[in-house]
C-alpha cells in the first residue's frame, strides 16, 4: 500500500507532530516531560504513603478526591499540550503576491536604496483604530491580538504566551484548557500538601518523635517539601491568569501594557465584554473556534506542486521580493543589480495551503471587500 503523505509532514512551522498529525506540540518538549514527571511522581507518593492511612483514620473520600483532581489536572495538561493553539495559516503564493502588491511603496527605479513596504495598516474595532502588523514570515497582516511565536515560527490567534511547562503555545484555541490546568493544579497542590502534613502530625500524636514519623512515612516528607516550594508560584500564576480572564486580556498584552495608562490618558480595553462575568464567559465558556490548519489533510499533486513552486521560486512583485532572498533593482545602463534586504525582512518561503480560512483573517488581508473585525 503506498504511503499517504499528509499536510503536517510539509508543515512550514517548527512544531512537532505525533499520531499521524493528531498531536501538535512545540519543538522543545523537555520541560513538558519534567512537568508530567513532577505531577505524576508527587501524586504517586501521595497515593502510596498518605492515602491508605488517611482513608482509614479520617475518611475514604480523601483518595477519591485526590484521584479526581489528578485526572482532571492531567486531562487539562494534555489537552493544552497536544492541541492547535490557534495557528494562522501562512499565505499561499498567490495570496502573498496579492498582499505585497497592495502594500508596495513606489520607488525610483534608478535608486539603489531598498524601501520596504509599510509594516502596518489600520482597521476599526468598536469604532477605534487598531494597527495590524505585517508578518514577513507568514506573509499576512496579523489580526488583532495575534502575534508571531519565534520558537514555533507561527502566527497564533489571541496569542497569550509560549509556555515550555506545557510544551506548546497558549492561544485562542487552548487558553481555556491552560487556565483549567493551572487552577486545578493549585487545588491539587494545596490538597496534597494539607494531607501530607496531616499524616505527619497524626503520626507524632502518640508521643512519637518527628524523626520516627519521617522513618515510617518518608514519602510524606518528600511530598510536603515539593508542594511547599511549588504551591506559591502555582497560586500566583493562577491568580494572575484569573485577573487576565476577568479583564479579557492576554499575558502578551499585559506585558506590553496595551491597555495601561499612557501619556496621561487611560487606554481602555476594546475587547472587554463590559463586566467580569461577561469576560469569564467569553474567554472560558464561549464556542471553541475550529482549527484553521488542515494538518491531517492528504497532500494532492496540486498541493505538492505549489510547495515545490514556493521552494524554487520567490514571491516577486514588480521585480522585487519582500521577506525572501533577493531584490532586483534596474539600473540606468539597462543592467540589474541584486541586493539583499535587511535581516529583519527575511522570512520563510514555505507556506501552508489550507482548506479553511477565517473570514476575519481573509478580510484583514484584503481577500474580501469588507473588513469584519
Amino acid at each position: 500500500m503506498p504511503h499517504i503523505t499528509r499536510k503536517w509532514e510539509l508543515f512550514p512551522g517548527r512544531n512537532r507532530f505525533c499520531c499521524d498529525g493528531r498531536v501538535m506540540m512545540a519543538p522543545q518538549t523537555g520541560v513538558f516531560y519534567v512537568t508530567v514527571c513532577l505531577i505524576a511522581g508527587t501524586s504517586g507518593l501521595f497515593f502510596a504513603f498518605d492515602c491508605p492511612f488517611l482513608a482509614v483514620h479520617i475518611t475514604p473520600a480523601i483518595p477519591v478526591i485526590g484521584g479526581l483532581l489528578f485526572i482532571f489536572v492531567m486531562s487539562a495538561l494534555f489537552r493544552t499540550s497536544f492541541s492547535d493553539p490557534g495557528v494562522i495559516p501562512r499565505a499561499t503564493l498567490d495570496e502573498a503576491a496579492y498582499i505585497e502588491k497592495q502594500i508596495e511603496v513606489p520607488n525610483n527605479g534608478n535608486s539603489k536604496m531598498y524601501r520596504p513596504p509599510p509594516r502596518t495598516k489600520e482597521v476599526l474595532v468598536k469604532g477605534q483604530p487598531v494597527k495590524l502588523k505585517y508578518c514577513f514570515t507568514c506573509k499576512i497582516f496579523r489580526p488583532p491580538r495575534a502575534s508571531h511565536c519565534s520558537l514555533c515560527d507561527n502566527c497564533v490567534e489571541r496569542f497569550d504566551h509560549h509556555c515550555p511547562w506545557v510544551g506548546n503555545c497558549v492561544g485562542r484555541r487552548n487558553y481555556r484548557y491552560f487556565y483549567a490546568f493551572i487552577v486545578s493544579l493549585a487545588f491539587l497542590c494545596v490538597f496534597i500538601f494539607a494531607c501530607a502534613v496531616t499524616h505527619l502530625i497524626m503520626l507524632t500524636k502518640d508521643d512519637r518523635p518527628f524523626l520516627e514519623a519521617v522513618r515510617i512515612s518518608p514519602g510524606s516528607v518528600v511530598v510536603a517539601v515539593i508542594c511547599f516550594f511549588s504551591v506559591w508560584s502555582i497560586l500566583g500564576l493562577a491568580g494572575f491568569h484569573t485577573y487576565l480572564t476577568t479583564s479579557n486580556q492576554t499575558t502578551n498584552e499585559d506585558i506590553k501594557g496595551s491597555f495601561s495608562i499612557k501619556t496621561g490618558q487611560e487606554s481602555f480595553n476594546l475587547y472587554s465584554q463590559g463586566n467580569i462575568c461577561g469576560n469569564c464567559f467569553y474567554v472560558l465558556c464561549g464556542p471553541a473556534p475550529p482549527s484553521l490548519i488542515d494538518r491531517r489533510g492528504i497532500v494532492t499533486p496540486e498541493y505538492r506542486a505549489e510547495q515545490e513552486r514556493i521552494s524554487s521560486d520567490n514571491v516577486i512583485t514588480n521585480n522585487k521580493t519582500y521577506g525572501t532572498v533577493k531584490i532586483i533593482q534596474p539600473q540606468s545602463n539597462g543592467t540589474t543589480v541584486q541586493t539583499n534586504p535587511s535581516p529583519d525582512l527575511t522570512g520563510s518561503i514555505n507556506n501552508l495551503v489550507s482548506d479553511q480560512h477565517s473570514s476575519q483573517i481573509e478580510s484583514i488581508n484584503g481577500f474580501h471587500k469588507t473588513c469584519k473585525v
